[in-house]
């Protein structure tokens, strides 16, 4: 498995040594854009990193959201892109179809990039009924690295928000993850 982390507006910087991937917030609903995204994304191909970004899911305006993401996204061709779904600040959360419509929308609009839905494992067991989660599940159980309690494949795994969130991705090696992310 290889290393990788992801990251927000918090982290104004990060180490990248021994990192394969970094998955960087874009935007969120349809108002809110990571400053620092532009920068932390070179940062992580200054480095050699696989570079991805996420979407903070709203419910509602889910076509508005996609198009939002990929026109405010600082991602280049066959960057990894993932809609982050899980509780709102206002305790909401996109139903089972909106998640669905956003990840499909998102494909759409990007064919070129992998999609991916991010979410925890309580969300996984609890609210998710279609199981769909576009190109790859991007799961968040905080337990031993590289062995998360469900039992869908899985492609990253955020193992830990300690430090900062640390993820694995269940590739050999960053050159396996490099040809799968350039083959959607």
């Amino acid at each position: 498995m290889i290393r990788g982390i992801d990251v927000s507006s918090y982290q104004s910087s990060f180490d990248t040594g021994g990192l394969s991937f970094v998955i960087v917030k874009a935007t969120e609903g349809r108002s809110y854009v990571n400053p620092r995204q532009a920068v932390q994304a070179r940062q992580a191909r200054d480095a050699g990193c696989v570079v991805g970004f996420y979407h903070f899911l709203w419910p509602g305006n889910i076509k508005a959201q996609a198009a939002y993401f990929v026109e405010e996204c600082a991602s280049r061709e066959t960057d990894l892109l993932a809609a982050d779904w899980e509780w709102t600040s206002d305790n909401t959360r996109a139903s089972n179809a909106e998640k669905d419509a956003f990840i499909k929308e998102v494909k759409r609009l990007r064919p070129t990039h992998r999609v991916l839905l991010y979410c925890n494992r309580d969300f996984w067991l609890n609210y998710d009924t279609t199981s769909y989660a576009g190109d790859g599940l991007w799961i968040a159980d905080y337990t031993t690295a590289g062995k998360p309690r469900i039992k869908a494949k899985w492609t990253f795994h955020q193992y830990t928000d300690d430090p900062l969130d640390k993820n694995l991705g269940d590739f050999t090696s960053e050159a396996e993850l490099r040809c799968w992310a350039n083959t959607a």
